[in-house]
């Protein structure tokens, strides 16, 4: 197996898969919004990390996240510690975009993958799963 052309043909599609879902669900957020709440799902985060997590620059993070803010998708905080750090929560309206833009796509999804036959989708669900192993990897070689 060519494992360098594998491994571009998989960008390609991840890729391809993820602009296909967004630009389905049509919900008046932005890709950088929607990755950035997804983000957030798990907890508050500095403004630096999702900065370094979104492959973002900082300042652009930072604008962003005051259009999420006056949405009223995240909050800040400085914690009492530290006011040099900005940390950004998702908000129960943040939850609520998210889970809007989530049901917008998993019907479109859901129809598609029920087109396939039994042994393609046990395929996809065993590529999700090493899909994630990849992306842990990744990560860790990243931290």
């Amino acid at each position: 197996m060519d494992l360098d052309r594998f491994a571009v043909s998989l960008a390609q599609q991840a890729g391809a898969l993820s602009r296909l879902v967004f630009n389905h669900s049509k919900l008046g957020m932005t890709r950088s919004e929607s990755s950035v709440l997804v983000t957030l799902r798990s907890g508050p985060r500095r403004i630096t990390e999702l900065a370094e997590l979104e492959a973002l620059a900082q300042p652009t993070v930072t604008v962003l996240v005051k259009r999420m803010e006056e949405r009223g998708w995240v909050s800040r905080e400085h914690p009492a510690d530290d006011g040099r750090v900005v940390l950004v929560s998702l908000t129960d309206a943040g939850h609520g975009a998210l889970e809007q833009w989530r049901a917008r796509y998993r019907p479109w999804l859901r129809a598609a993958l029920e087109e396939l036959s039994d042994q393609q989708l046990a395929t996809l669900v065993d590529a999700s799963d090493a899909f994630a192993v990849l992306i842990d990897a990744l990560r860790r070689e990243d931290g």
